[in-house]
């Protein structure tokens, strides 16, 4: 499946963001960076000591375009998604409107109206039910002694958290507000779920990914130039000595 990197704006800070489309438009990625101070990786038989760990998920492509619609709302009138989903900083964003999935969605935070045999929307914020499934029980993360103490309003407290990464801060804000939560506080502990969290962050556009995307990588060179110490080992007698794989019993 063919990739390609662009830049968009991040719902959250409303600054560049790197994100992954694959090239038939299916679905839609954000890409994130797992690191940690002390930290390696092996790539096939080499130790990468520099432990950067990008990776890349699915998003749902409607937080991202809550953004222009809240911009687009305060002209007050309902609009075609082509004239709302306009970036000229980020001018690939009209590619969220061939996402498949979109279309389905978009009743969750717009009214929709038909003008001249044409869709037209205008961003509406919706109340209804919130409801919290209860979480699924992991002897790989935490205790069962651990979830049974923890209490409905500690996962929604949770749910809000992970749901702001990908909203303004105003409708966070006003979310808040809506599930009556408690004000912050330090001395509120964080349920397990929270404590376990990977240290992963948004990757900012500020490096050009888009030199990665599959087109490019027809062209790239296989080989780079060597180091003295792997030019070192490459002439060293390798006899009697054992792969990486042998150490994990691969």
């Amino acid at each position: 499946i063919g990739l390609m990197f662009v830049k968009l704006v991040n719902p959250c800070s409303g600054e560049g963001a790197i994100y992954l489309f694959t090239i038939c438009l299916q679905q839609l990625f954000e890409v994130k960076v797992f690191k940690e101070k002390h930290h390696s990786c092996f790539i096939n038989q080499s130790v990468q000591s520099r432990g950067l760990v990008h990776f890349a998920t699915p998003v749902d492509p409607l937080f991202l375009l809550l953004h222009y619609l809240m911009k687009a709302d305060k002209k007050g009138k309902f609009q075609p998604l082509d004239q709302v989903v306009v970036d000229n900083v980020f001018p690939n964003c009209i590619l969220l409107l061939k996402l498949p999935e979109l279309e389905k969605v978009l009743h969750h935070v717009t009214e929709e109206k038909e003008i001249d045999n044409k869709k037209h929307y205008k961003y509406t914020l919706k109340t209804g039910n919130v409801n919290v499934i209860s979480p699924v029980q992991s002897t790989s993360f935490f205790s069962g002694d651990q979830v049974s103490t923890d209490k409905e309003e500690d996962y929604i407290l949770y749910a809000h958290g992970l749901i702001s990464d990908y909203i303004p801060k105003e409708l966070s804000n006003d979310l808040s507000k809506y599930l009556k939560l408690p004000e912050p506080s330090a001395s509120l502990p964080n349920p397990p779920s929270k404590k376990i969290r990977l240290s992963d962050e948004p990757v900012e556009a500020k490096e050009d990914y888009t030199k990665f995307n599959t087109k490019d990588l027809k062209t790239e060179k296989k080989n780079s130039k060597m180091t003295a110490a792997q030019k070192a080992l490459a002439k060293a007698d390798k006899s009697g000595m054992k792969s990486t794989d042998t150490f994990f019993g691969v």
